[in-house]
């Protein structure tokens, strides 16, 4: 399992929705992606990122969880919550090895299927200003910076980040 996720994944990854078994796998893949950023995060804030298993079975109580699968094993992650007539997408991940072949893309477009079939006015995230790749991401995906929103995770910088929707 380790061996094949080393390697450079080069096909689009399967998207599904996440079941209660995937929740380990989850967990791992979030704790991998983020590791390397693990300096930048207070301990707390890091904490709150990586959540474990039994956090990742209570995210999904919360809200929907997709995974992106290649070659039967996960290699990334988003979860989403109602909030009134928005969509919080969060725990959004994707292994160092599976980035660049389209998976966050696709995630963000199940995020947005589902927003729209729940009849959502925006979407909106959290991240912290060192996450560059994702932040261009999130900008190239239409997600623009609001000035309000927490300032903060546990000590750790964040600001917010929103795509309105267009109405039907």
């Amino acid at each position: 399992m380790v061996q094949r996720t080393l390697q450079k994944i080069v096909q689009q990854p399967e998207i599904c929705r996440a079941e209660p078994v995937h929740a380990a796998g989850i967990a791992a893949v979030l704790l991998k992606s983020f590791l390397e950023f693990k300096p930048l995060y207070t301990d707390a804030g890091f904490a709150a990122t990586t959540p474990t298993a039994e956090q990742v079975l209570t995210r999904m109580t919360e809200g929907p969880v997709w995974i992106a699968l290649h070659a039967g094993e996960i290699v990334g992650t988003v979860a989403a919550v109602l909030k009134d007539k928005s969509l919080y997408v969060r725990g959004m991940a994707v292994l160092p090895a599976a980035r660049g072949v389209g998976a966050s893309r696709r995630l963000l477009d199940e995020v947005e299927r589902f927003a729209r079939a729940a009849h959502c006015r925006r979407l909106f995230l959290t991240t912290t200003p060192f996450l560059a790749a994702a932040i261009s991401l999130y900008e190239s995906y239409g997600f623009r910076r609001m000035n309000h929103g927490p300032q903060d995770l546990f000590g750790t910088p964040l600001f917010t980040m929103e795509k309105i929707l267009p109405g039907p």
